[in-house]
């Protein structure tokens, strides 16, 4: 639930902690937060055991279909696009996202020499049609 929470985001809620609830009640309320979290993990835990128990080997094939709920959950468009469509083949992405991160690895295009003009160019201005406007 909070795998995702870094040391900033703690350092952040301590200072707003210390400014809301001041010096004196901010080891209390930590140290009911932590109760609380400890006391739900270990409902959690205690469900998950008492289940695992009841259902016997059956829990294993329950679980299975939730890890591909899971799985698709964090389903990107671009994984979706890379497993269906292109077997797991995501080298179309990644050369695609190599060449907008550095456009300088890219090899430069191969110098073309410009070929003799057959008919030469009149020296004037172009013609002009006046219907044509």
């Amino acid at each position: 639930m909070f795998a995702n929470v870094g040391w900033g985001e703690m350092l952040v809620l301590v200072v707003l902690g210390l400014v809301i609830l001041g010096p004196e009640r901010l080891p209390g309320a930590i140290r009911w937060t932590a109760g609380a979290l400890r006391q739900a993990r270990e409902y959690v835990t205690n469900a998950t055991d008492q289940l695992r128990d009841e259902m016997g080997p059956e829990f294993e094939d329950l679980r299975e279909p939730l890890s591909e709920l899971q799985k698709l959950r964090g389903m990107t468009p671009r994984a979706a696009l890379t497993k269906h469509l292109l077997d797991g083949d995501d080298s179309l992405f990644t050369a695609v996202s190599s060449l907008a991160e550095d456009p300088r690895t890219v090899a430069p295009a191969p110098a073309v020499t410009p070929k003799p003009a057959l008919t030469p160019k009149p020296a004037g201005p172009a013609p002009f049609d006046s219907d044509a406007t």
